[in-house]
């Protein structure tokens, strides 16, 4: 399997990786994070296997920023310059909110990361809080944590240093997505839509397509605001019509979910999950059969009455 570099020359990595084991039958909708916000700090080096296991922040503040942030429905992530191991005196932390028509993005930059104690609760709490700047453009996070899975950073490395070459300070390296098999994977926010297998030519699409508020469909694992269910459900939903504007749809998560267009039209999904053969869920783990969740049927319903 070959991907291209930021140098245009050919990335090889091996046929028996989690991600080219995974490319061979595991579909990619439904396998976005779910998190209704993000809280991204900038810390250049020294992640652990993961960002909160106390190898970069230690222990005690690891553990309290995990405990709110899974309180909160948020998720914590390490974030650096493509290519840069930049050492600042001030750390650079971005904050948003997934939700349609509520989303938003903050950047702000704080002295200690243990300021973020009484930031992380406010990101899904109501409106922008204003805690910084607001950011107008999409910001790109793309997984290189090397120390979490080699697919990440042999992949996902030269798609972050191509995407910048273009779109500059709008991106980011960052830790752990969910889902390394699904390399090179990229978080766009403050949607929270996320891709998987994507070069850094159609990388750069999707950035492009969400510049001018639309959602690009190819490579598509979800918007994390929803469950695995409500991302399968949307993107089958805006492939059957061909909506590709980002906040069109909001989705009733549920054992049939149900998909609303905001012009009143609505659809229910209807849902299985299918049983794969075992593989890796990373390089060098010992394979486990995988579940993933597919549409079945789409069925448009009419407005609905949502009480």
């Amino acid at each position: 399997m070959s991907e291209p570099s930021g140098n245009n020359e050919p990335v090889t990595i091996a046929a028996t990786t989690c991600s080219a084991l995974s490319a061979l039958d595991e579909p990619l909708p439904g396998t976005a994070a779910t998190a209704l916000g993000y809280v991204c700090l900038e810390f250049p080096s020294g992640w652990g296997r993961d960002v909160l296991d106390g190898t970069a922040l230690g222990a005690g503040l690891a553990a309290e920023l995990s405990a709110r942030a899974d309180a909160a429905g948020v998720r914590f992530m390490f974030i650096r310059r493509p290519g840069r191991d930049v050492v600042r005196s001030t750390r650079m932390v971005l904050l948003a909110r997934t939700e349609p028509g509520a989303t938003w993005c903050e950047r702000l930059e704080i002295t200690h990361p243990a300021e973020l104690l009484d930031i992380v609760p406010q990101v899904v709490a109501g409106p922008s809080p204003g805690l910084g700047a607001p950011v107008g453009e999409p910001v790109v996070l793309v997984c290189a944590h090397g120390r979490r899975d080699q697919c990440c950073a042999v992949l996902g490395r030269p798609v972050a240093g191509a995407l910048a070459a273009e779109f500059g300070d709008a991106v980011w390296e960052c830790s752990h997505t969910g889902g390394h098999r699904f390399a090179p994977s990229m978080i766009l926010l403050p949607t929270g839509y996320t891709y998987g297998r994507l070069d850094a030519a159609q990388s750069a699409d999707a950035v492009r397509a969400a510049t001018a508020g639309r959602v690009y469909l190819p490579g598509l694992r979800g918007r994390s605001t929803w469950d695995a269910s409500g991302q399968v459900a949307e993107i089958a939903v805006r492939t059957l019509t061909g909506t590709d504007h980002l906040d069109e749809f909001t989705v009733d998560d549920g054992t049939v979910p149900v998909v609303h267009h905001r012009d009143g039209r609505a659809w229910r999904v209807d849902i299985e999950k299918r049983d794969l053969p075992p593989r890796p869920a990373s390089c060098g783990a010992a394979p486990k059969p995988v579940y993933p969740v597919v549409a079945t049927r789409v069925t448009p319903v009419g407005a609905l009455d949502r009480g």
